[in-house]
C-alpha cells in the first residue's frame, strides 16, 4: 500500500484535535477531558456566553452575557411562544400549526418563521415578548430591516431568561410542546446546514437545542434538501448603515438545555471574522462550548480531529459501496470514536485503507480526510 506523503500531510495539519475543554492549540487526537478551567474563545471570535445551573440557581459561566447579537434563528423561540401565548386553557396545538411549528423548532425552517413574522405583526412580536418575559437586551430588527426576523437582537442572559420561563413558568402544554421539539432537533436543518454544532456536539444527550446561523461566507449546506426560502436570516441583505448590533460578521449560536431534568441552560452566541467558512465557525463554537463548566453534562468519549476537503461523505460502513448518510461541512473538526481497516481510498497523491468511525454521525469517513500525519491515527483505538 502506498503511504501518504508525510510532508504534505503535515502541511494539512492545521487545526489538530481540540479535546474536551482544552484550548485551540491542543495537540491532535487528545482524548476528551472532563474539566473546564475557563471559557476558551478561539482567536478572532467574539462571544457572549451564559450557563445557568437550575439546581443551584446560579450562573457557572458568564462572558459578555448582556452583549446583544443578531439572533439568527434563535428568535424562533420567541415566535413560537408568542403564537402559543393566548391558547389557554388547554393550549392545544392544532395540526395546521404543528405542520409549521414542529419543523421551525426541530429543523429551523425559515419559511415557517417568515409566515409567523408576517401574520403576527413582525416587530410587534418582539415588543410583546420583551414585556411578557422581562427581557433586558432584546430588541426588534433595526430601522430599515423590519422584515428580517433574524436581525432581532438577543443576548446570552436574555436567552437564559427565555428558557427559564419555558421550564419554570410556561403552561405545561407549552413547555412540553416547545421543549419536546427542541429535544428532537434534526442534524440536517431545512436549509441543508448541519445544525448539530455547539451544545449538540459538545455533550451527550439528554439535551435540547435551538441553534442559529447567519453569514454570507457560509457555503451552501450539504446536509439535506436545498433551501427554498427567498428571504431568510441567512440570506439577509448586507446592512446599508451602522446598527447597534453587528449585522455583518458571520454568526453561529448554540442555545438550549443540557443534562437530566434540563439541569443547565446554555447560551453561546458567536461572531466570526468576515470570510469565515461554516466548517471553521462550526469548529470554533464547538471548542468554545466544550470549554464550559456545565453542571450535569456528560461529555462524549473519543478524540477530536480536524478534516480537510469539502463534501466529505459520511458512510454507513467503512467503504464506498453504500449511499452516504450525509456530508461534512468543509474542514470541520469531528469526534472520532475508533478506527478500522476498510476499502482502500485513493485521492492522489494519497492512498489509505483506514476509516474513522464518527459516533455523533453514526457513520464512517476515510482517514484520508483526517488531519493526521499517518494513515492510521496513532492515538485512536481500533474498532
Amino acid at each position: 500500500m502506498k503511504l501518504r506523503l508525510l510532508a504534505a500531510a503535515a502541511a494539512l495539519l492545521l487545526i489538530g484535535g481540540a479535546a474536551g475543554s482544552a484550548a485551540a492549540d491542543t495537540p491532535a487526537g487528545q482524548p476528551v477531558q472532563l474539566g473546564a478551567a475557563s471559557v476558551a474563545v478561539p482567536a478572532g471570535v467574539s462571544a457572549g456566553v451564559a450557563v445557568f445551573d437550575r439546581q443551584t440557581g446560579t450562573f457557572t459561566e458568564q462572558l459578555n452575557s448582556s452583549t446583544g447579537f443578531r439572533s439568527a434563528s434563535v428568535v424562533k423561540l420567541l415566535l413560537a411562544l408568542d403564537h402559543l401565548w393566548n391558547r389557554g386553557p388547554d393550549y392545544t396545538v392544532p395540526a395546521a400549526d404543528r405542520a409549521w411549528l414542529e419543523p421551525m423548532l426541530r429543523s429551523s425552517n425559515d419559511d415557517a418563521a417568515s409566515a409567523y413574522w408576517s401574520d403576527n405583526g413582525g416587530t410587534a412580536i418582539i415588543t410583546r415578548m420583551v414585556s411578557r418575559l422581562g427581557l433586558k437586551d432584546t430588541a426588534p430588527p433595526p430601522t430599515g430591516y423590519e422584515g428580517y426576523w433574524g436581525y432581532t437582537t438577543l443576548s446570552a442572559r436574555d436567552t437564559v431568561t427565555i428558557y427559564r420561563y419555558l421550564l419554570d413558568s410556561a403552561p405545561g402544554p407549552v413547555r412540553d410542546f416547545v421543549m419536546g421539539n427542541l429535544r428532537q432537533s434534526t442534524r440536517c436543518a431545512s436549509d441543508g446546514f448541519d445544525q448539530h454544532f455547539g451544545i449538540a456536539g459538545a455533550f451527550e444527550k439528554p439535551w435540547a437545542v435551538k441553534q442559529g446561523w447567519s453569514g454570507s461566507s457560509y457555503e451552501k449546506g450539504t446536509c439535506g434538501p436545498p433551501r427554498t426560502a427567498a428571504a431568510t436570516d441567512t440570506a439577509s441583505p448586507a446592512p446599508a448603515a451602522a446598527a447597534d448590533v453587528d449585522l455583518t460578521r458571520p454568526a453561529l449560536h448554540s442555545t438550549g438545555t443540557v443534562g437530566a431534568g434540563d439541569r443547565s441552560i446554555v447560551a453561546v452566541f458567536t461572531l466570526h471574522p468576515v470570510g469565515t467558512s461554516y466548517g471553521k465557525a462550526y469548529t470554533d463554537i464547538g471548542r468554545l462550548t466544550r470549554s464550559l463548566n456545565v453542571p450535569g453534562a456528560a461529555r462524549p468519549a473519543g478524540w477530536w480531529y480536524g478534516t480537510w476537503s469539502d463534501h466529505v461523505n459520511v458512510r454507513p460502513d467503512p467503504g464506498t459501496g453504500k449511499a452516504p448518510i450525509t456530508q461534512l461541512p468543509a474542514g470541520v473538526e469531528v469526534l472520532v470514536g475508533c478506527q478500522a481497516r476498510g476499502e482502500v481510498v485513493d485521492v492522489p497523491p494519497y492512498t489509505n485503507e483506514w476509516w474513522a468511525y464518527l459516533p455523533q454521525y453514526k457513520g464512517w469517513i476515510s482517514n484520508i480526510y483526517i488531519k493526521s500525519p499517518d494513515n492510521k491515527m496513532p492515538d485512536v483505538k481500533d474498532c
